[in-house]
């Protein structure tokens, strides 16, 4: 009876015989294209990666930000630059024309400058100029102006006290003496250190103000020869050079007539007749003509 059995289970065998195995291995073959139909799909999807490549510009946009934030990184330059242009922007100026452009800011855009920061910008005029300086009293209105021409400088340079102009000049002094002043009988020349000029009244035009304040301009100025100094200024005082240009005789009048009004208290009216005077006197005595030429 075992014999039996066993051609019987040899159908199993036949099962496996069968083709369905193979047929299946054949239907497989069609599931093994899909892959390559998958394939193919991923060869559809690459279309779409292409948005990655249209990302690029998106990836530029940090970069536009960044320029943007450039013209805001400019913003303190600009507004460092005064009301002056910024550093740079002369900067390439100058390397662009140099020359001319020296020519235009000392002969047009620029009237005056603080003189010792002339000096240290190489601004200071050898041909000729006019420096004016302050010594201001700390305890009253009492001043001391002191106006300075020259011409045909050999030679600047700096000592322990201010600057050496290795040139002749020649110098004009302007006294402002409030009405408190104590001792305004006393000849100017006569008077304390810090208060005395070398003149006395009679070498003076003496106007006085509606405050009663007096404004004392010599009638000719000094001469000094080989050389002079001009001193530090401390304090409120000042030092400045007037480059010689057609308006330099306006320059020079207004300033006076301001320094006297704001900063000495000399009424507005009586300011303008004091700057004028000055001016004037400026003009006959100080010229740069002959020797100054």
């Amino acid at each position: 009876m075992a014999t039996i059995k066993k051609p019987a289970a040899k159908k199993p065998a036949a099962k496996t015989a069968a083709k369905k195995p193979a047929a299946k291995t054949a239907a497989k073959k069609p599931a093994a294209k899909k892959p390559a139909a998958s394939a193919a799909k991923a060869t559809v999807k690459k279309p779409a990666a292409k948005p990655a490549a249209a990302k690029k510009p998106a990836a530029k946009k940090p970069a536009a930000s960044a320029a943007k934030a450039k013209p805001a990184a400019k913003k303190p330059a600009a507004s460092t630059a005064k009301a002056k242009t910024s550093a740079a922007v002369k900067t390439a100026v100058k390397k662009a024309a140099p020359k001319k452009a020296k020519m235009q800011e000392d002969a047009s855009d620029v009237k005056f400058r603080n003189l010792f920061d002339a000096y240290a910008l190489n601004k200071l005029p050898f041909a000729h100029g006019y420096i004016v300086s302050s010594f201001f009293s700390q305890k009253s209105n009492y001043s001391i102006y002191e106006i300075v021409s020259y011409a045909g400088v050999k030679e600047i340079f700096p000592t322990a006290d201010g600057l050496t102009f290795v040139t002749g000049g020649k110098k004009l002094y302007v006294l402002v003496e409030p009405d408190t002043y104590n001792k305004k009988f006393q000849e100017p020349v006569s008077r304390a250190e810090d208060e005395k000029i070398p003149k006395r009244f009679s070498e003076l035009e003496i106007i006085t103000a509606r405050n009663q304040t007096k404004v004392m301009v010599a009638k000719e100025p000094n001469e000094s020869y080989g050389s002079f100094t001009i001193l530090r200024p401390t304090g409120i005082n000042f030092s400045i050079v007037f480059y010689q240009t057609p308006e330099v005789f306006d320059a020079l009048s207004g300033f006076f007539t301001d320094s006297l009004n704001r900063i000495r208290k000399v009424p507005e009216s009586d300011a303008k007749k004091a700057g004028h005077l000055i001016t004037d006197i400026i003009k006959k005595s100080m010229g740069f003509e002959g020797e100054f030429q």
